[in-house]
């Protein structure tokens, strides 16, 4: 019979498992949910979200939550290093339901209800952070190494599948009530809160170190910088399909620049960096780190291009009605959350017993496979090979995440796990806000080039004056596509009304029905896919290299050998990355 403390530490392993993959989930799950339901949610406070003055509104709503994620979530986690993992992940708990509630009772209406909402997603985004920053740490801390593979590959199912889940039940909840978008985290934040308090304990080497302020500083307003740029980037200005150009997006990106370059200095130089620079000297955290990246931007342009794909397009010319689009984008979705699922934890349980390498890069080919057959599809697809093809990608995507989570977190000192936990989810959330600028930016160069030529000739065919479809098929690209998203036929307000555009009641009921727009847009939008799909390809491809170069297994021997990767390999003439020691078995 096994000792009682010994059985304690094992009933402890799975009370920190389900906590942890909690509290992920749910901060994912509230990063997608938005997605989804913003056509509701623009509704339910009175506003148009395509209106000049609103579009703002709106790509914040869609991103604050991931930059304020992406930039606090490596101070978030070293800082678990120092103060203790567990005392700030029970904090996320409660900074992210309390957030969750002010969301949901939004007293206001128009731009003031836009705000209130724009402002509390920061806040919740803040919660987040502190749940991504050191879930993965704490379960690091909990698990033996030989495990750990299975209790990455559960996590990341959560947090990866979680933002596919997110958008089937932005969907459900969106046509009930858009506040239910907000109050479905609260029982499970309560929860959480409750449990996390009472249940997590801080059994993992605590750094005794002073904050790293200059580096936070730094970090802070140069990622910041960099991300808004992305985000007004985005935006028409002046006759501009897109604001790369505008002073504010050139000032934001020499800011990200400068303090972005100030901040490595800084790390470099001191004693206690918040992001240790040294870590990506160790080459499965490097290489796996990297992959990670490339695979994050991959899946975030996906996701997008997916829900434009079935919302403004497929869904409407099947005969969906607009308003029922979100629900079933999600429903449709189901089989490439379904692959993820399945695929996740039996590859994290595999890598536990023959390594990260094979299965990771096996599974960024399939990942990248899986675009190509999405890139000769027709945009009029058939459904059962559309669900092949998700399902796929979901099982390639499953294959990859877990195993490199699981290599990367054995790969550093086990002072050091909070801080590389930070590095990962900085990553992933990262490379979604990075996903969104660049694939949207492909997109509308897309579109640009041909969705005017389309767009004129369309109107003009069914009625509309030459001038008035010229000053239409001139407008940026953007809308179009941001009309897409949110699911929903732009024209009639673009057009007016029936009686400014001089068209017979046929003719009107034809431009403003279901079919006419994702018609007229099918063919662009599938030019602009191409141009996306090969990025995603290419991107996927270059993973996949990573991480097959990420070298042998590797174990750091966190408790009983050196404490930096840099000195075990000079004591043992090996390079960092090649050791293949397991430190379980040394104990």
């Amino acid at each position: 019979m096994p000792p009682v403390k010994e059985m304690h530490h094992d009933r402890y392993k799975w009370i920190a498992l389900t906590n942890t993959t909690l509290g992920v989930f749910m901060a994912v799950v509230n990063s997608s949910i938005i997605l989804i339901s913003l056509p509701a949610i623009f509704r339910g406070i009175g506003i148009n979200p395509l209106s000049p003055g609103n579009v703002g509104y709106l790509l914040w709503l869609l991103m604050g939550y991931l930059l304020v994620t992406a930039v606090l979530v490596i101070s978030l986690g070293r800082l678990g290093d120092i103060v203790g993992r567990v005392r700030i992940f029970n904090l996320g708990f409660l900074v992210f339901t309390i957030a969750s509630v002010l969301l949901a009772v939004d007293p206001f209406r128009g731009g003031s209800g836009a705000l209130w909402l724009v402002l509390w997603r920061l806040v919740q985004g803040v919660g987040g952070a502190m749940l991504f920053a050191n879930s993965a740490a704490i379960l690091v801390d909990a698990f033996p190494s030989d495990q750990r593979g299975l209790a990455m590959g559960v996590n990341q199912v959560a947090a990866i599948g979680g933002s596919f889940v997110g958008l089937i039940a932005g969907g459900l909840l969106s046509i009930v009530d858009w506040r239910l978008v907000f109050w479905v985290s609260v029982p499970f934040g309560i929860i959480g809160t409750v449990w996390s308090y009472k249940s997590l304990r801080d059994n993992g080497i605590r750094t005794h170190a002073k904050i790293d302020w200059w580096g936070n500083v730094t970090f802070a307003v140069g990622l910041t910088a960099l991300l808004v740029g992305i985000v007004y980037g985005i935006e028409p200005y002046g006759t501009s399909a897109m604001g790369w150009t505008s002073p504010l997006v050139l000032t934001s990106f020499l800011i990200a620049v400068a303090f972005l370059a100030a901040f490595f200095v800084i790390e470099l130089k001191v004693l206690a960096p918040m992001f240790n620079l040294r870590l990506f000297k160790i080459r499965p955290f490097f290489m796996g780190s990297v992959a990670g990246l490339l695979a994050a931007i991959a899946r975030g342009g996906l996701q997008f291009m997916l829900i434009i794909w079935l919302q403004g397009i497929w869904l409407p010319l099947h005969g969906y009605n607009y308003a029922d689009t979100p629900l079933w984008a999600g429903i449709f979705l189901l089989p490439l959350t379904v692959g993820f699922l399945l695929a996740g934890p039996i590859s994290g349980w595999l890598s536990d017993r023959h390594g990260a390498r094979l299965l990771s890069t096996t599974g960024l080919s399939v990942f990248a496979l899986s675009f190509v057959g999405l890139l000769v599809v027709p945009t009029n697809f058939s459904y059962w090979v559309f669900a092949i093809l998700i399902f796929v990608n979901g099982v390639g995507g499953g294959m990859f995440s877990a195993p490199n989570s699981a290599a990367i977190m054995n790969s550093v000192p086990a002072d050091e796990r909070g801080g590389a936990a930070g590095i990962q989810a900085a990553f992933m959330n990262t490379g979604m806000v990075l996903s969104i600028g660049i694939f949207f930016s492909l997109m509308i160069v897309g579109l640009t080039s041909t969705l005017p030529k389309a767009m004129f000739n369309g109107l003009t065919s069914h009625g509309v004056a030459v001038a008035q479809a010229h000053t239409v098929a001139s407008m940026p690209a953007v809308g179009s596509l941001f009309s897409s998203f949110l699911g929903f036929n732009p024209l009639k307000s673009l057009l007016g009304t029936q009686a400014a555009t001089h068209v017979s009641s046929a003719q009107w009921s034809t431009l403003t029905g279901k079919k006419f727009f994702p018609n007229l847009i099918q063919s662009p939008f599938h030019h602009g896919l191409i141009i996306v799909f090969v990025m995603a390809i290419a991107m996927s491809v270059v993973g996949a290299l990573f991480s097959a170069l990420r070298g042998k297994r590797y174990i750091f021997p966190q408790e009983t050998l050196a404490k930096h990767a840099g000195d075990l390999a000079e004591s043992s003439g090996a390079v960092p990355g090649e050791i293949a020691y397991d430190a379980e078995v040394a104990r």
